[in-house]
């Protein structure tokens, strides 16, 4: 009875477990190289490290040590010697250990502004698990809108899964990942665009204007030859879905097309629905996980009834048009910005290969360090840094290192 109180409790607590939206993997061949970057950080500490020429006397006995033959005297040098030696270089050691750790982990972004809109959730979200080979982290991976910084979005999607040992560095990325980052830009009311006048594409304010002259005509001569007004609004959040075969997204969109007199109400003209889904590729650039949108199907419709979608079929081709040179090039401007990944300063993505997946994306690349760890150190410095021979250190040992 109480193994299965004790299974009843485990798959609750699994049920109510986050999944994570993003998951890291550090491979074998990324920690080699993240262990000699700091092999030669620390010697540089090493060569800082000056220990005085010994004076003194016993007795009748006077001596003078200088630092230059402490190698060769190394196999007669006493008990006091040696625990000179830790005073000296032991503190140096793990204070340099000690400041890289927390220097590089000081540097990863863990919930912070992607934009003026939202911003993104990277909290590890169960400790680190070490294998002889990797490192595996699990991350939220959530976006959110700055004006609801305690929203969230509840994760649904199928969890990412790393199984590639190949390159240095795996990150893996649910539907969920993408999901939040666009309902985030909805619930910030950002998935919307007016144009008004000018800003109406010339070829298509003649074409919609011809559509509806029957309506415009009847309409006083003030309210003719009014500025048009084309306004489009995502109705609901865009959704994600990552398959084999590529990444694609659906969107739904309201399209209001009106006159705007001057100083008056302006005049609906028509409203209808619009469907869309676009192709979705990415790439990782620097830390930076990029963007580009293709749109791939179109199609409008009015939610009125089947005779009036068949009045709009000539505006399918413009209406097209519009979408492939006016929004999606402010769409890609967005997205090629990206989102950075939760790597330390100074370290980037190289040579990186996408591959998709059912309900989720994983990109292997290998590292590359932009700055030294000593820059990237003295950056994220503190001002009040402290001598490494100070209380900062552990008690040093009798044991010589």
């Amino acid at each position: 009875m109480a193994l299965f109180g004790a299974l009843i409790l485990a798959l609750l607590a699994g049920a109510h477990a986050e999944l994570p939206g993003c998951k890291i993997r550090i491979t074998s061949k990324a920690l080699e190289l993240v262990k000699q970057e700091g092999l030669r950080f620390l010697e540089q500490e090493l060569e800082t490290v000056t220990i005085p020429d010994l004076r003194g006397s016993e007795g009748h006995f006077f001596y003078n040590i200088s630092e230059k033959v402490y190698e060769f005297l190394s196999t007669f040098i006493t008990s006091g010697m040696r625990f000179l030696l830790n005073q000296q270089i032991c503190p140096v050691l793990y204070h340099a250990g000690t400041v890289l750790l927390n220097s590089l982990l000081d540097t990863v972004p863990v919930r912070s502004a992607v934009d003026e809109l939202v911003g993104i959730d990277y909290s590890l979200l169960k400790d680190p698990v070490a294998s002889t080979s990797n490192l595996d982290m699990e991350f939220r991976g959530a976006f959110y809108p700055l004006t609801e910084a305690n929203w969230s979005l509840s994760n649904r999607a199928v969890e990412p899964q790393l199984q590639e040992e190949e390159r240095m560095v795996y990150v893996a990325f649910s539907e969920f990942f993408f999901d939040s980052a666009m309902e985030s830009y909805f619930r910030a009311g950002a998935l919307k665009l007016s144009l008004v006048g000018d800003k109406v594409p010339h070829d298509l304010d003649m074409v919609l204007r011809a559509s509806y002259f029957g309506s415009i005509v009847l309409m006083s001569p003030a309210v003719i030859d009014s500025p048009l007004k084309l306004e489009l609004r995502v109705m609901e959040p865009p959704r994600c879905t990552i398959k084999p075969s590529g990444t694609t997204v659906s969107v739904t969109a309201s399209v209001t097309i009106a006159l705007v007199p001057p100083n008056q109400p302006e005049v609906q003209l028509s409203s209808m629905i619009m469907d869309a889904r676009l192709s979705a590729k990415m790439a990782l650039r620097g830390k930076a996980l990029r963007t580009q949108l293709d749109l791939r199907r179109f199609r409008i419709y009015s939610n009125q009834s089947a005779l009036e979608s068949l009045a709009l079929i000539p505006l399918q081709t413009p209406l097209k048009t519009l979408l492939q040179i006016a929004v999606m090039p402010m769409l890609n401007e967005r997205t090629w910005r990206g989102v950075q990944i939760p790597l330390p300063e100074g370290i980037d993505f190289v040579r990186e290969v996408v591959t998709n997946h059912a309900g989720f994306l994983t990109i292997g690349a290998d590292l590359h360090f932009a700055k030294g760890l000593r820059e990237v150190i003295e950056k994220n410095r503190p001002a009040d840094t402290r001598d490494p021979r100070t209380s900062s250190a552990p008690p040093p040992s009798t044991a010589a290192v």
